[in-house]
């Protein structure tokens, strides 16, 4: 798997699409689609102090896994493949942010959750980047994007969303904060290089054209 490949954080519903599809559809195109028609859907509603229905934006999260996650099994080597994960996240990001405005979900409960998957995100980019990519039971029981997506947007069917929105950040938190600092805990500072400055700044003293002065001094 490719580094951008892990930093679309797919689920499973998106892999079982990429599998199907067997990697052989263009994955920025159809990307770029899943954005507009998010933007589309949510502009079309759902429209703020209403309930969530059977209104448009509930269905954003379905259009975008039916448009990207077929592409997800592509090898994205291609030269502009590389802008699918930052679009994925806008359409995240966006749409729980729309949403949970629109649901009069507490701004800081917002924050909380938009916050979790920054930092979700950010650890297995650095991870990816170490050499250390997060393992495969984080990343599927992390639900991926259209997992998330799909779950904010349906259990405001069945309970108020703010629930949704403070379960969800719970529970993210949990996972991968829990098995990032475990992660991290664990290889330490395995195959850094420990570096005695008091002896490098000792034989510094001496190296330049004034260093004998400079060590009487």
């Amino acid at each position: 798997m490719t580094a951008v490949r892990v930093y679309r954080d797919d689920g499973p519903l998106s892999r079982a699409l990429g599998r199907t599809a067997g990697g052989r559809l263009p994955p920025l195109p159809f990307t770029v689609l899943a954005a507009a028609a998010t933007g589309v859907l949510l502009a079309l509603g759902p429209q703020p102090g209403t309930r969530i229905g059977p209104e448009p934006a509930v269905f954003a999260p379905l259009v975008v896994l039916l448009l990207a996650g077929p592409a997800s099994d592509h090898p994205h080597t291609g030269r502009l493949d590389w802008l699918v994960p930052p679009i994925l996240r806008g359409i995240e990001y966006g749409y729980l942010a729309v949403l949970g405005d629109a649901r009069a979900v507490p701004v800081p409960l917002v924050y909380v959750l938009l916050t979790v998957l920054a930092l979700h995100h950010y650890d297995a980019a650095y991870r990816t980047r170490q050499g250390r990519r997060p393992p495969r039971w984080v990343r599927l029981a992390g639900l991926g994007w259209e997992g998330r997506m799909l779950f904010t947007a349906f259990a405001g069917l069945l309970a108020p969303l703010p629930f949704a929105y403070a379960a969800l950040a719970a529970y993210l938190g949990v996972l991968s904060g829990g098995e990032s600092a475990a992660t991290w805990v664990r290889h330490g500072r395995a195959g850094g290089v420990m570096v005695d400055l008091t002896k490098k700044l000792s034989e510094g003293v001496g190296d330049g054209p004034h260093g004998e002065r400079e060590k009487r001094a």
